[in-house]
C-alpha cells in the first residue's frame, strides 16, 4: 500500500519532544524510582543544622550592624573633624597661649637677671637648631612624619606599659602623638574664660585631665589639625606652646632662660636637656636640680642615637660636656629684689600685665653675689648648725638706688617672704641717730654735755618709766658723741626730752621711716617698728648730707619692642631734712661708733665708715646699719617667730655680717673719705682713714664771703675750744607729766654767738 504523502497531521506528542523531556527517574531512599515533583530528603544531624543556621543568622546580623555602625561612626568622626577644622585659625595665631604677659628685668648694666610671669619667644621649626627639632621628635613621637594624627601602635604600647606597672590603662604613659599633644595644648579649641575658671593654671590643669571622653575627642581634633596644617606647622605650635619650667613657655624662651642663647644655637647636649623637660617641666628643670636634668638629657641622647640622629662619637662628646646653666640662671640672684620691684610698680604693668614688659633696674649682680657669699660665710662660721635664725641685707647708693637685697638665708627662692621689706621689727638703738640729728639741727654740738644717770618719766595712766643702759651702769656727764658712740640709753632719752619728741618723730619720718612712730618716751630707744629697707634708706639720707631719699629699684619700664618708656625712675633724692652741717657732724659721731664704740666689729681696716648698732630690749632683733662713701648697707638678724636671740647684739653678728658684706662689695674700690663736720662746727672734715683729717670750708680762699664766713667760724671754734671738754650742758627735766616739751631746752652756756654761728652754719650748709 502506498504511503500517503504531505505533511502528516500531529495528533499526539512529538517523539522528539518526548525524547527531550525524558529524564531519568529519581531514586527513592530505598533505591527505587522517586516520583516526579517529590522534595529531596535532608541530610545530616538536625542539631548541627540548627547550630549552623543560628551562626549564619548571627553573622548576617553582626555584619549588617557592623558596617552600618561603621558608617555612622565615620559620619560622626567626619562631622566632628569638619567642625573642629572650621574653627582652627592660622597656625601663627596659636603660638602664644598666655593670657598674661611677662616681665623681664635688666640690671644696671642692661643684662637680664630675673623674669616674672611666663616668658615667651616665637620660633619656627626651620629657624631652630636641627638637633633640637630632632631631639623633640625622638623623644615624643618618632613616627611623627608618618601618621595621620594618631598612632594605634603607640596607644596600645602605652596601655600595655601602664597595665604592667599596676596603673590604669590611661594613667601614666598616654601614647599620644605630637599632634594629639597639640590638641591637648589647645584644649580642644576651648579658650580661657575668667568667669568660669579662677585662674589660667586651673584651666590648663582641666585641659590635661586624661579621661576616656577627652581621649575620644582628641581623635577628630587631631585629624582636623592634620587636615588643616602641615607637619611643620603642627611642630611649630607644639614647640611654641609647650611649658618648659621656670616660667618659660616655648623652646626659644627656655633656651634664653637656661642658656642665655637663642634656640638656633643650642648644642646637642642642650637640645637633649630641653627636650627632656617635656615629660615633667618643673621636676626636670635645671634650675631645680641640674644633675637630674643632665641625667634626663643623657637618656634623650641615647634615643637620638638609636634613631640615627646622632653618631656614637657625638653622643659621647655631649655626655662628656653636659649642658650647664648660664651664669645668670645658675646664680638665681636677685629673687627678693625682683619681687620687690614687681610689688613697687603698678600692677597693670607688672604682676597683671597683658603685655611683655622689660624693666631696667638699679640691681648690681656683682654686689648681690658678694653679699650672698659674705652672709653664707658668717653663718657657716659663726652660727651653729640647725639654727633657724634669719637675716636680711640691703645695699644701696646714697641716692636710694638699691643695688642688692637679701630677704632671707635662702637666696634662691622667688615669691618667698622678704624680710627686708615685709618684716616690720623694732629698731632698737639703730633709731638713736635720729634723736641726735634733731639735737644737732636744733643747734647743739657733738661736744655738748648730757647727763647719763638714773631717769624716771611718768606715763599718764601708767607706772613711771625708767630706762636702763645695756651695761646697767651710768657714766655721768658725757658728750653727745660719747653718748651715741657707747649707745647710752638714759643720755639719749634726756636729749630727746630736751629737743622734743615731736622734733625727733618729724625728722625720722622725713628721712623715710614711714611706719607709725610711737609718741611715748621710748621712741628714742627704737620702740617703734620699721623695715630694713626703710631704715637703710633713712641712713642714706644722713650719708648724702641730710637730704631724704626714697629707695628705688625701677629705672625704666618699656613694653617689649617699644623704644619709648612708659615709666621712668621711681624714687631717688627728696627734700632736705637737716642741714649739711648737722649731717656732717652726725656722720662724724657715727664714725666714732665704728672706730671705738659699740660697732668696732664692723671696722673696714683703713677705709672710713660710719654706722650704728641696734638691739631691742627683748633681744628679738639685732641691727647694724652704716655706710662708706660708696655704699649704704643695712643688716637685720632675728627669728621669724620672735624667739629671743641668744647672746646676739647689733654689735655682734650683725656687725660682722655688715663688715663681711662691705668688705666683699668694696673689693677693688678706692678708699674714699667720708664728708664729716668737726665737733665744733668749724669746717668740713674730709676723713682720710688713719691719716690726719683735712679740714676745709665751703668756699674758696679767693672768695671774700667764704673767707669772712670762715673767719667767723674760726672765732666760734676758738670760743668753744676754750670751754671745757664738751662745752654746753644740755639740761632736761628728770620727770615729765604727759608729753615732753616740744622746744629745745636752754643751755647754761648759750650766747648770742651761738645764734650767729647757727645762722652762718646754715648758710654754709646750703639752708
Amino acid at each position: 500500500m502506498k504511503r500517503p504523502t504531505g505533511t502528516p497531521k500531529r495528533t499526539g506528542r512529538s517523539p522528539v519532544a518526548e525524547k527531550r523531556t525524558t529524564q531519568p527517574p529519581a531514586e527513592t531512599a530505598k533505591g527505587g524510582v522517586r516520583r516526579h515533583g517529590a522534595k529531596p530528603a535532608r541530610r545530616g544531624n538536625p542539631v548541627m543544622r540548627a547550630i549552623a543556621g543560628a551562626v549564619g543568622l548571627v553573622w548576617r546580623i553582626v555584619w549588617g550592624s557592623a558596617w552600618r555602625l561603621a558608617m555612622v561612626f565615620l559620619l560622626i568622626l567626619g562631622a566632628a573633624t569638619a567642625y573642629y577644622y572650621s574653627g582652627l585659625p592660622e597656625p601663627e595665631d596659636l603660638f602664644d597661649a598666655r593670657a598674661r604677659g611677662s616681665v623681664t628685668m635688666l640690671d644696671h648694666e642692661g643684662r637680664v637677671f630675673a623674669w616674672r610671669g611666663e616668658t615667651f619667644g616665637t620660633v619656627t621649626s626651620d629657624k631652630i637648631a636641627p638637633v633640637l627639632r630632632e631631639a623633640v621628635i625622638a623623644t615624643e613621637d618618632r613616627r611623627f612624619y608618618g601618621h595621620l594624627g594618631i598612632s594605634p601602635r603607640g596607644i596600645a604600647s602605652a596601655v600595655r606599659i601602664n597595665m604592667a606597672e599596676g596603673r590604669g590603662p590611661l594613667e601614666g604613659n598616654g601614647g599620644s602623638t605630637i599632634t594629639q599633644q597639640v590638641a591637648k595644648l589647645l584644649c580642644l579649641g576651648d579658650s580661657f574664660d575668667p568667669i568660669r575658671w579662677k585662674n589660667e593654671a586651673e584651666f590648663e590643669a582641666d585641659c590635661r585631665v586624661g579621661s576616656i571622653w577627652r581621649k575620644v575627642k582628641e581623635v577628630p581634633f587631631a585629624f582636623a589639625l592634620e587636615a588643616k596644617y602641615s607637619k611643620d606647622d603642627i611642630l611649630n605650635i607644639y614647640m611654641n606652646r609647650s611649658y618648659l619650667g621656670a616660667g618659660a613657655r616655648g623652646f626659644e624662651a627656655a633656651s634664653q632662660r637656661y642658656f642665655n642663647k637663642p634656640a638656633a644655637e643650642v648644642t646637642p647636649a642642650e637640645a637633649a636637656m630641653l627636650a627632656g623637660l617635656l615629660k615633667a617641666p618643673s621636676y626636670f628643670a635645671p634650675t631645680a636640680n641640674l644633675q637630674r636634668s643632665q641625667d634626663r638629657a643623657n637618656l634623650i641622647l641615647g634615643l637620638m642615637a638609636e634613631q640615627g640622629y646622632l653618631t656614637d662619637s657625638e653622643v659621647a662628646e655631649a655626655k662628656a660636656q653636659p649642658a650647664r646653666l648660664s651664669q645668670a640662671a645658675a646664680a638665681r640672684a636677685g629673687g627678693y629684689f625682683a619681687d620687690w620691684v614687681m610689688e613697687a610698680g603698678p600692677g597693670f604693668l607688672t604682676s597683671e600685665t597683658t603685655e611683655d614688659v622689660t624693666i631696667k633696674t638699679t640691681f648690681d649682680q656683682r654686689i648681690q653675689r658678694a653679699a650672698e657669699r659674705a652672709l653664707q660665710r658668717v653663718f657657716d662660721e659663726k652660727v651653729k648648725d640647725g639654727s633657724k635664725a634669719e637675716a636680711a641685707v640691703v645695699v644701696m647708693s646714697a641716692d636710694g638706688a638699691v643695688r642688692a637685697m637679701i630677704g632671707g638665708r635662702d637666696t634662691t627662692v622667688n615669691g618667698a617672704f622678704n624680710r627686708a621689706i615685709q618684716a616690720k621689727r623694732q629698731t632698737g638703738s639703730s633709731f638713736k641717730p635720729f634723736v641726735y640729728a634733731a639735737a644737732l639741727e636744733a643747734g647743739h654740738s657733738p661736744s655738748d654735755i648730757v647727763r647719763d644717770g638714773p631717769l624716771s618719766i611718768r606715763i599718764p595712766g601708767g607706772r613711771p618709766w625708767s630706762p636702763q643702759n645695756y651695761t646697767r651702769r651710768f657714766y655721768g656727764d658725757v658728750t653727745l658723741t660719747n653718748a651715741l658712740k657707747q649707745s647710752l640709753n638714759t643720755a639719749t632719752i634726756r636729749l630727746q626730752e630736751a629737743v622734743g619728741r615731736d622734733a625727733v618723730r618729724q625728722i625720722a619720718h622725713d628721712f623715710g621711716i614711714v611706719s607709725n612712730l610711737t609718741t611715748s618716751p621710748s621712741l628714742g630707744l627704737g620702740a617703734s617698728e620699721a623695715t630694713l629697707l626703710e631704715l637703710t634708706g633713712a641712713y642714706a639720707g644722713i650719708r648724702n648730707g641730710g637730704t631724704s631719699v626714697a629707695p628705688y629699684g625701677l629705672v625704666e619700664l618699656n613694653i617689649k619692642g617699644d623704644e619709648q618708656p612708659l615709666m621712668g625712675q621711681m624714687g631717688g633724692m627728696g627734700e632736705r631734712v637737716i642741714s649739711q652741717r648737722a649731717a656732717g657732724q652726725l656722720i662724724y659721731m657715727m664714725q666714732q661708733v665704728i672706730d671705738s664704740g659699740t660697732g668696732t666689729r664692723a671696722k673696714l681696716g683703713s677705709r672710713p665708715a660710719a654706722g650704728k648698732t641696734g638691739t631691742t630690749s627683748s633681744y628679738r632683733d639685732a641691727w647694724f646699719v652704716g655706710f662708706t662713701e660708696q655704699y649704704v648697707t643695712g643688716v637685720w638678724m632675728g627669728y621669724d617667730d620672735n624667739t629671743p636671740l641668744q647672746g646676739v647684739t647689733g654689735g655682734g653678728l650683725p656687725a660682722e655680717i655688715w663688715q663681711a658684706v662691705m668688705t666683699e662689695i668694696h673689693d677693688g674700690l678706692p678708699e674714699l673719705p667720708l664728708s664729716t663736720v668737726s665737733p665744733d662746727g668749724s669746717g668740713i672734715i674730709m676723713s682720710s682713714g688713719e691719716g690726719t683729717p683735712r679740714v676745709v670750708t665751703s668756699g674758696s680762699a679767693d672768695d671774700p664771703l667764704a673767707a669772712a664766713l670762715a673767719g667767723v667760724m674760726d672765732g666760734v671754734a676758738n670760743q668753744r675750744r676754750a670751754e671745757a671738754e664738751g662745752g654746753r650742758v644740755i639740761t632736761a627735766p628728770t620727770e615729765m607729766q604727759g608729753t615732753a616739751p616740744q622746744t629745745p631746752a636752754s643751755s647754761n652756756s648759750a650766747s648770742s654767738d651761738d645764734a650767729l654761728s647757727r645762722a652762718l652754719n646754715g648758710i654754709l650748709g646750703g639752708n
